[in-house]
């Protein structure tokens, strides 16, 4: 079942100066910002040293108990950022095969960026670009067993 829909918005850089600007025009709460050197704590592979202070997860909490996620795309780690489509949908679940079902017919046709596998976050998340070209990141909600 899925247990929350949400967007994620990526930045090239200023994911902190953005957070801090959404909080304001949302009239939200900001949750918590994690950059990448924090991150699993510090431990990495293959980031660069410039991308250590980038945001790797911020969420802010709306008040009618929507959320918002952002983070920076990090340079060197084959992502890239693209102006203008920033923006992907996460979907988190309660079922790992729900989570495979999902995630199979969204890449039918479509592109993987990230196979599905377990994360220091999450026993099971991957990234998409479907079809239709719409990203999707698609994640068990870590307490599933």
């Amino acid at each position: 079942m899925i247990t929350k829909l949400f967007p994620y918005f990526n930045f090239d850089g200023n994911g902190q100066e953005a957070t801090h600007f959404y909080v304001d025009v949302l009239d939200a709460e900001l949750a918590g910002i994690t950059t990448y050197g924090e991150a699993n704590e510090g431990n990495m592979e293959g980031l660069p040293e410039e991308a250590r202070d980038l945001v790797m997860n911020a969420q802010i909490d709306l008040k009618n108990g929507d959320m918002l996620m952002i983070s920076d795309v990090p340079p060197g780690m084959g992502m890239s950022f693209q102006k203008g489509n920033n923006v992907s949908l996460t979907v988190t679940l309660d079922d790992m095969e729900e989570a495979r079902r999902m995630f199979g017919k969204l890449a039918d046709g479509g592109v993987v960026m990230m196979d599905l596998q377990e994360t220091f976050w999450s026993p099971l998340y991957g990234a998409l670009t479907d079809k239709f070209g719409i990203e999707w990141q698609i994640s068990v909600d870590a307490n599933t067993e």
